[in-house]
């Protein structure tokens, strides 16, 4: 299916998008079947908004962004970036665009300065160095090699090498990954810095407060396939519980545990989960009322409660209640 023309004034626009990784070969091998990582993907993603996949590992939103990028040639399908194609406009895109990949490997014998200097020699209109090194707020390392910098300070500098170009789409996959809180809101206010000047953010996160917070419509991506598009609000309020009630038993093999359709049949509950880790995570609308008759259930069947808590519905409880699984299941 051709992309139509409300499509081609999009920031991105994937039609029937499809990657399919042949079965490994071998001597010694037995023949492996092949691997379908994106399955018929339909994404529009407007101009000026930062745009969320996610999905646990192996779920295909790497394999979707990297076809986005350029950096992987699909199967089947199409894909137009700004308007363009990469088999016909690859060097217009290639300035138009920056990425930023989970992990960088950077040269450590380099200073800052003369990294970003080097980055900024790859484009006809980079931006100024004193801008850049302010955006990541790194002016005071600007003399410091990037091998002494910390794991927060090398991200920055990482989203600042995929700024140079002054991009208009800007490709953000898992950047917050293994950082502090402190690092992480400052590639938060990084991202907002960058859309207060116009620009598109595709973001691959599993942090879910991070989509809450920067995304403005978000893709929920299982088995190469789309589950649901919208923004967070709109998922969240979907759910059939605005609240979630999680409970965990004391590991006691003399006592049984708690029955799934038991839980299902108490006051204001909706939607019953199972964590593999043996926690259950009960939809409600009511938690008060859904507190007090989990309680009663726990005591007449005598077992122990170790842990009790609730909390307001969010995209994990989304994922999991489209998928069965949570966002890191692998």
């Amino acid at each position: 299916m051709p992309v139509n023309q409300e499509d081609s004034a999009a920031a991105v626009a994937c039609r029937g998008l499809r990657k399919v990784y042949d079965g490994k070969h071998g001597i010694f091998r037995k023949p492996s079947p092949s691997v379908v990582a994106v399955d018929g993907l339909d994404l529009t993603i407007r101009r000026g908004e930062c745009f969320g996949l996610l999905g646990p590992n192996g779920s295909g939103k790497t394999t979707t962004v990297e076809m986005i990028e350029g950096l992987l040639e699909p199967t089947a399908g199409e894909v137009e970036l700004l308007g363009l194609r990469w088999n016909r406009h690859e060097g217009e895109l290639r300035e138009r665009i920056g990425v930023a990949l989970q992990e960088t490997y950077l040269p450590e014998k380099l200073t800052v300065a003369e990294l970003l200097t080097l980055f900024r020699s790859f484009y006809r209109r980079p931006r100024p160095l004193a801008a850049l090194l302010a955006d990541v707020e790194l002016e005071e390392k600007r003399a410091a090699w990037v091998g002494k910098l910390s794991g927060g300070q090398r991200q920055r500098l990482a989203i600042a090498c995929a700024l140079v170009g002054e991009p208009e789409v800007l490709f953000l996959d898992e950047p917050t990954t293994g950082l502090d809180p402190q690092s992480r809101r400052q590639v938060w206010g990084l991202v907002a810095a960058y859309r207060a000047r116009g620009g598109t953010v595709v973001l691959t996160t599993h942090y879910m407060e991070e989509a809450e917070r920067l995304c403005d419509r978000v893709a929920i991506v299982d088995h190469g396939k789309l589950v649901r598009l919208g923004s967070p609000a709109q998922l969240i309020a979907a759910l059939p519980g605005a609240h979630v009630v999680e409970l965990e038993l004391e590991r006691n093999g003399a006592t049984a545990g708690l029955h799934i359709d038991e839980l299902r049949r108490l006051r204001s509950v909706a939607e019953v989960h199972l964590s593999a880790e043996g926690a259950w995570s009960l939809a409600v609308s009511e938690p008060e009322a859904a507190v007090a008759a989990a309680l009663a259930l726990i005591e007449r069947t005598g077992l122990t409660l170790a842990r009790l808590g609730t909390r307001k519905a969010s995209l994990e409880d989304v994922f999991v209640a489209l998928t069965g699984r949570h966002l890191r299941d692998g």
